[in-house]
């Protein structure tokens, strides 16, 4: 199991080629992949978004590209001899108005503007994308080596939080027929109150059978159960764990809410709101699970 948090750089060279590649990945619903590298190297995006979608499923990924060529052949200096014309000629004419004796050298004529025109040459795409590979993939391995570590650790946490919403339920289901036998007793008193003489033991048998379905959470408890125990087998899934816990922790959710709502008693509900709590920190958790 993964978080989507993670971060990896890797610097590498090849034939004097020099690339480094950052990669940064947090949290997002789906595959988010944001690019900052040279224009000039936008033909880099398609290999980047297919070797990302091959080893990520969910977060929002930063790239950022930076690349030098070194290459004695990365780079031609040509001279622009018609402008270099132009330019003496010029001086000549002005030479010649003002008498000036003294004429330019080399490399006077080659600090002039544009005389020297510095061409990049054409990339050799397929040994740029190759160098990409490599250094991406290095910088994967290091962030997802990292969305593992914090994947554990997000783990444990949740692990611990499911058992203190099962040591909740425990006590719910050990309170709850306790809830009827003491709606029994206050019925059957109330009734000796306003009827003063013996109660009908069918009458209040028929009233506290009423009351025992109105409250009865026997089955959210066993689904409760249920959804936690689908959680951990969760955990060790490879594939689309985030999602399904997303839906398992709504359905906890949704359980939990119906034994608060069926609830008529202090220590049900006290126990409830504490496993509420305890829901609503595993959804937050679960949002940075990929």
């Amino acid at each position: 199991m993964q978080s989507m948090t993670g971060y990896g750089r890797k610097q590498c060279q090849r034939d004097g080629r020099e690339m480094t590649v950052e990669v940064k990945t947090v949290n997002h619903r789906f595959l988010d992949i944001a690019f900052r590298m040279p224009r000039s190297l936008g033909f880099l995006e398609d290999p980047v978004r297919k070797a990302l979608s091959a080893r990520m499923r969910r977060g929002h990924v930063d790239v950022t590209v930076a690349y030098r060529n070194t290459r004695t052949d990365a780079r031609t200096v040509s001279v622009d001899a018609a402008l270099l014309c132009a330019y003496r000629d010029a001086f000549d004419r002005i030479r010649s108005t003002v008498e000036i004796e003294a004429g330019l050298s080399l490399s006077d004529y080659a600090r002039l503007p544009d005389v020297l025109v510095v061409s990049e040459q054409e990339e050799d795409r397929d040994a740029v994308v190759a160098l990409l590979e490599e250094t991406l993939g290095f910088a994967c391995d290091e962030a997802i080596a990292m969305r593992t570590r914090e994947g554990k650790a997000l783990r444990d946490d949740m692990l611990a939080k499911l058992a203190g919403i099962e040591a909740s339920a425990a006590e719910i289901a050990e309170r709850a027929p306790l809830v009827v036998r003491a709606y029994q007793e206050k019925l059957q008193s109330r009734l000796a109150e306003l009827l003063e003489t013996n109660v009908d033991p069918q009458r209040l048998a028929q009233e506290v059978a009423l009351f025992a379905d109105r409250c009865a959470i026997d089955e959210e408890l066993v689904r409760l159960a249920s959804h936690i125990e689908q959680m951990r087998a969760a955990f060790g899934e490879t594939d689309g764990v985030g999602r399904r816990l997303d839906f398992l922790i709504q359905e906890l959710n949704r359980e939990i809410n119906t034994i608060g709502s069926k609830a008529s008693d202090l220590t049900i509900t006290s126990r409830v709101v504490d496993v509420k709590g305890l829901i609503e920190k595993l959804r937050e958790q679960a949002q940075n699970i990929e």
